[in-house]
C-alpha cells in the first residue's frame, strides 16, 4: 500500500472497515476493531493518522521492529489464531504508517482477550450473545454438516442409479465433472463429491435416494404443493404431497405449476400472432425452486419445500432460515454464494440445474422484471424462507392480455356470463355433465380466476362463481390458442 492509497481510504473517513489511530500506542483498543472486522466484512486500521476526513493528516510515527513486535503480540490474542497483515508506509524522514489488514475471518467467530466484537458503523461494540451463538452455529456447521455425514443403513443399491448416470452425463457435457471412463455408479458418485471410502454420505441420499425408503426414514424430503381458492388459505382447490430425492421433488413442482398456472397470451403492434407465455417465467420459478431444495435446512426432521398458488401469487417456501448474514436486502445486491448444503448445490451446479453461485437471486429478479412482473419478494420468517411471485397488475392483464383457453373453459365461461347470480361448482358441474370432475372442474375455475376473468363469492358449499364487478375485465369473446 503506499502513501496515495492510504490517504485516499482515510479520506473517505471512518467507517464499517476502516479505523484510524494517532499511534500504536492504542493497539489494545485497534485489536478489538481487528477481531470486529475479522468477524464482519474486514477491513484496515491505521496508525499515525490524525483526523478521518478529506483534511485527514498523514504524521506517520516512528516505527521499529520493537513496535511490530508489541503490535503482532497483541493480534495474537485474538483467537481462533487469525493473520493479520501488517504493513509499514513510508512517508517521510523517520515517519511511517502502520496499516493492519484483514479479510472477513473463515473461522468466525473471533473473540479478543475473551470477548467478541463488531463494528458498528465507525465504532466497535462488543457482540451480543445471540450473534456470537449464531456466528459459532454457521462455524461448527461448516465443518461437520447434517449433509456431510455418513448416511447410515444406506448403500448405492437404495439410490436412484439412472438418475445418478443422468447426472454425471451432463455434468461430463458441460465440462463441470472430469470423465471417470466408467459407468460404475459407486465411481460417478466418488466423483460427485457424495462417496468416499465405501461410505455414502447424507447429501447422496437427498438427492438420488429412492422413494419407498425416503418417505418413512427422510420424511423431509417431502414436497407439498396446493392452489388456494382466493388469497388466502381458507379453502383448497388442490392439496397435494410428493415424496423422493431433490430432482423428482424438482421435477414434480414443475409439473404441478405447469397443470395449474393458466398460460397468458399478449398482441403487439404490427404482428398477428399473438404470444403465449406463463403467468410466471418459468426460469425465475425454477430458480426458487432450485433454491429451495438446496439452500433447506434437512436436519428439520418435519421440514419440507412449498409450493402455494393464489389467485394473487405463487409462493415457494423452504424450511430453515437465512444464513452467514444474508438478509432478503442482501440477496438482491451482489454477494458470494454460501449455500447451506453445499455438496447437494453443486450437484444442481454440476448437472446445469443452477448456475454462477451467488446469483440465483439476481437472475430471479432479473426475469420477472423482464417479463413485466414486480421484483419477486423473500421473506424470513417463522422458521422458514419464503420466495413470492406476483403477477403483472390485473389492469394491466385486462389490456390487450388474453388466456389461452380450453373448451371447457370457454364453456364455462358462457354458463357464468348468463347468470346474473353466479354459480355454484355443482351446478357447472351439472351443466357440462361427464366426462368433467370436480377436481378438474376446480383446476379450470382456479385458472379464469388468476387470469381475471371470473370471481367467486362464499366459501365453503355456499361458494359462487361469478363475473368480475369491473367492466373492462368482462370477456365479450374469448380467444382460443
Amino acid at each position: 500500500m503506499t502513501s496515495d492509497q492510504v490517504a485516499a481510504l482515510v479520506g473517505r473517513g471512518e467507517s464499517e472497515t476502516v479505523e484510524c489511530k494517532r499511534t500504536t500506542g492504542t493497539r489494545r483498543e485497534a485489536a478489538k476493531s481487528v477481531c470486529a472486522m475479522l468477524n464482519q466484512r474486514g477491513g484496515h486500521v491505521f496508525f499515525g493518522v490524525t483526523g478521518v476526513t478529506a483534511q485527514a493528516q498523514l504524521l506517520g510515527q516512528q516505527v521499529s521492529e520493537r513496535t511490530i513486535e508489541q503490535l503482532s503480540a497483541e493480534l495474537r490474542r485474538i483467537e481462533p489464531p487469525a493473520f493479520p497483515t501488517i504493513e509499514r508506509v513510508n512517508l517521510k524522514e523517520d515517519r511511517e504508517v502502520v496499516v493492519v489488514s484483514v479479510s472477513r475471518g473463515p473461522a468466525r467467530p473471533y473473540v479478543y482477550r475473551g470477548t467478541a466484537y463488531r463494528r458498528l458503523g465507525n465504532t466497535t461494540v462488543r457482540a451480543a450473545a445471540d450473534e456470537y451463538n449464531r456466528m459459532l452455529f454457521e462455524r461448527v456447521h461448516s465443518e461437520q454438516r447434517w449433509e456431510n455425514q455418513p448416511a447410515t443403513g444406506w448403500s448405492v443399491d437404495d439410490l436412484d442409479v439412472a438418475e445418478i448416470r443422468r447426472t454425471a452425463s451432463e455434468a461430463i457435457r458441460r465440462g463441470r465433472l472430469e470423465d471417470p471412463g466408467t459407468s460404475d455408479v459407486a465411481e460417478l458418485l466418488r466423483g460427485l463429491g457424495l462417496y468416499r471410502s465405501g461410505v455414502l454420505w447424507r447429501a447422496g441420499v437427498v438427492l438420488f435416494g429412492k422413494t419407498a425408503r425416503l418417505e418413512f426414514e427422510m420424511p423431509q424430503c417431502l414436497l407439498r404443493v396446493a392452489r388456494f381458492r382466493g388469497n388466502d388459505r381458507s379453502e383448497f382447490l388442490d392439496n397435494r404431497q410428493f415424496h423422493g430425492n431433490s430432482f423428482l421433488l424438482l421435477a414434480s413442482a414443475e409439473r404441478f405449476l405447469r397443470e395449474t398456472l393458466p398460460i397468458a397470451g399478449r398482441f403487439e403492434a404490427h404482428r398477428l400472432e399473438r404470444i403465449d407465455e406463463p403467468l410466471y417465467p418459468p426460469l425465475a420459478v425454477r430458480e426458487a425452486l432450485a433454491n429451495a431444495l438446496c439452500h433447506r435446512d434437512y436436519s428439520i426432521g418435519g421440514g419440507s419445500v412449498g409450493v402455494a398458488v393464489y389467485d394473487d401469487r405463487l409462493e415457494v417456501t423452504s424450511s430453515g432460515t437465512l444464513h452467514f448474514g444474508l438478509t432478503p436486502a442482501k440477496l438482491f445486491e451482489p454477494h458470494e454464494s454460501l449455500p447451506w448444503n453445499p455438496l447437494v448445490a453443486r450437484t444442481f451446479y454440476r448437472r446445469g440445474i443452477i448456475e454462477e453461485w451467488g446469483r440465483g437471486t439476481l437472475e430471479m429478479a432479473e426475469l420477472a422484471m423482464s417479463a413485466g412482473l414486480p421484483r419477486p419478494e423473500i421473506e424470513d420468517r417463522g422458521g422458514c424462507v419464503t420466495v413470492r411471485f406476483r403477477p403483472a397488475s390485473r389492469r394491466r392483464m385486462g389490456q390487450g392480455t388474453v388466456a389461452r383457453l380450453t373448451e371447457v373453459q370457454h364453456q364455462i365461461l358462457a354458463l357464468i356470463n348468463q347468470s346474473a347470480r353466479g354459480l355454484a361448482l355443482r351446478e357447472i358441474c351439472a351443466e357440462l355433465g361427464p366426462p368433467t370432475t370436480k377436481r378438474q372442474l376446480r383446476r379450470d375455475l382456479a385458472a379464469l380466476g388468476v387470469q381475471g376473468l371470473i370471481r367467486s363469492t362464499g366459501h365453503g358449499r355456499g361458494a359462487r362463481w361469478m363475473m368480475p364487478e369491473e367492466p373492462w375485465l368482462r370477456p365479450s369473446q374469448p380467444r382460443t390458442g
